[in-house]
C-alpha cells in the first residue's frame, strides 16, 4: 500500500512516457530533466510496487501494469486540470467583484463617488456595499463577510490595519427656534449636560463625540435613531440639539432648517478609516480603491 499520494508531475511524465515510447521524448515534454525523471520513475515503482516501465535499445515502454496506471493517471490528470480551471474562473469571479462596508456617513456622503471612480478603470466590477455602524463594520471583517471597511469611531478594534483616507468635522446643530440658535456660542459642559438627539450606540458620531467630552459624563439622550436623515429631521423639529457630520448638516444649515453652534474648547474633527484584516493580501479591486483614497485621487478631504 503507498504511503503517500503520488506526485501529480511523476503521473504526466508516466503518460507521457506511453505516449512518445522514450524516457527521453517525454520527460522533455513535461519539462523534467532526464535525470529527475528517471528518479522520479524510480520513486513511483517503488510507492506502488509496482514494475511501470521496461527499458530496450529504442527507448522506454510501459509494462501490462504500466499501462494500467497510465491510464488512471490520465484521468487523474483531466480531474485536476479541471480544478485548476474551477479555480481560476473563481479568483476571476472573486477579483471582479468587491464586497464593501461602511458607516453611515461615509456610505451615504463619500463612497458613491469613490466607487464610481473606481469603476470608470473596470466598468465591469460588481461592487457589493453594506451600510452599517462601525462597531458592525469591524463584526463583517472579523466574520470575513467583507474584504474592506470604512468606519468613523475614534480607534480600531485589535488585528486589523487602518489608513485615514478622508477628515471629517461634527458640528453641533439646533432648530432656529432652540434658545442655542441665538447664542454665539456654548461650552463643553453645556453641551454634555443636555440631551441630545444621537444615533445609536455602535456608531462613530456617538464613539467621536463620546471621547471629545474627556471624561464627562453625556446626558441621556433625548432620541436615538439609526439614521442621518432621521436625526436632522428630529432636530429640525425640535426634538433637541444634535452632533453630527459637517457633511450631513451642510445643507440643511444652507436652506435655515438648522443653525450651526461653536462650542469653545472643543475639537470634533475626526479621521475616517478605510480598515481591513491584518495579514489579507487585499484583491486588485481593493488595494486600487485603497491607493486612489490614499493619493487623494477618489475625491472627499483627503488627509
Amino acid at each position: 500500500m503507498p504511503t503517500r499520494w503520488p506526485d501529480l508531475a511523476v503521473l504526466e511524465l508516466l503518460v507521457a512516457i506511453g505516449r512518445h515510447g522514450s524516457l527521453g521524448r517525454a520527460a522533455r515534454s513535461v519539462d523534467m530533466a532526464q535525470p529527475n525523471a528517471s528518479r522520479a520513475i524510480a520513486g513511483l515503482e517503488r510507492s506502488l510496487g509496482l514494475t511501470l516501465i521496461e527499458r530496450h535499445s529504442r527507448g522506454s515502454r510501459l509494462t501490462a501494469d504500466g499501462e494500467a496506471i497510465a491510464e488512471l493517471s490520465g484521468r487523474l490528470l483531466v480531474g485536476a486540470d479541471d480544478l485548476l480551471a474551477a479555480a481560476t474562473a473563481r479568483r476571476g469571479h472573486h477579483e471582479s467583484r468587491l464586497e464593501l462596508a461602511a458607516s453611515l456617513t461615509v456610505a451615504e456622503y463619500l463612497l458613491p463617488a469613490w466607487i464610481t471612480g473606481l469603476r470608470r478603470g473596470t466598468p465591469e466590477l460588481d461592487v457589493r456595499m453594506r451600510v452599517e455602524n462601525s462597531a458592525r463594520v469591524f463584526e463583517l471583517l472579523e466574520s470575513h463577510d467583507i474584504e474592506l471597511g470604512f468606519v468613523e469611531s475614534p480607534g480600531v478594534r485589535r488585528g486589523l490595519h487602518s489608513r485615514t483616507v478622508a477628515v471629517d468635522r461634527l458640528v453641533v446643530v439646533v432648530s432656529p427656534t432652540h434658545a442655542w440658535a441665538r447664542r454665539s456660542q456654548i461650552t463643553v459642559d453645556e453641551l454634555a449636560a443636555t440631551p441630545l438627539v444621537t444615533r445609536e450606540a455602535g456608531s462613530g458620531t456617538r464613539s467621536t463625540l463620546a471621547d471629545a467630552l474627556d471624561g464627562r459624563t453625556p446626558a441621556e439622550p433625548s432620541l436615538v435613531v439609526a439614521s442621518n436623515a432621521a436625526v436632522l429631521i428630529a432636530t429640525a423639529s425640535g426634538a433637541g440639539p444634535t452632533v453630527l457630520s459637517d457633511l450631513a448638516t451642510r445643507p440643511w444649515v444652507a436652506r435655515g432648517e438648522l443653525v450651526e453652534v461653536a462650542v469653545a474648547g472643543l475639537d470634533l474633527t475626526r479621521r475616517l478609516r478605510a480598515v481591513w484584516r491584518r495579514g489579507d493580501v487585499l484583491s486588485t479591486p481593493a488595494a486600487t480603491l485603497l491607493g486612489e483614497l490614499s493619493r487623494g485621487r477618489a475625491g472627499g478631504n483627503i488627509d
